[in-house]
């Protein structure tokens, strides 16, 4: 299955619902077991699974990581390291089971694009491989 791709307009920092996106492009794919690959090729942001029912989740993981990634004396010449922290810490891939030509996600299960030096124009890589 060839990787498909799309892009996404980013605030300043902020995690996007892409789930529903990502959903129909494995619907699309027509395979009915296998996996789901989505990849950021972007070395100030991420993607990760977490909880999107409550949007205040979002929020409290925002406040996480910028406590966990302070604006230090860093050497990196163009005052976004703190993004490119942040995007090693989530990191830039994640994989999701795909049972009977659906994504296997949890109930409260979503997932998000991060943007960690927005705002941007991005893009979101998926592969759906399997049979």
């Amino acid at each position: 299955m060839p990787v498909e791709q799309f892009g996404i307009a980013t605030p300043q920092e902020g995690f996007i619902d892409i789930t529903a996106t990502v959903r129909e492009i494995v619907r699309r794919s027509n395979i009915q077991q296998g996996i789901c690959q989505v990849f950021v090729p972007h070395t100030t942001a991420g993607v990760t699974i977490n909880e999107n029912a409550d949007p205040d989740v979002v929020t409290d993981m925002l406040a996480a990581l910028g406590e966990m990634v302070p604006n230090l004396r860093y050497r990196h010449g163009e005052g976004n390291s703190p993004a490119h922290v942040k995007s090693s810490l989530v990191g830039c891939s994640i994989t999701v089971p795909v049972v009977k030509n659906s994504l296997f996600l949890g109930t409260w299960q979503g997932i998000y694009f991060c943007e960690f030096d927005g705002p941007r124009r991005r893009q979101v890589c998926v592969q759906v491989l399997g049979s």
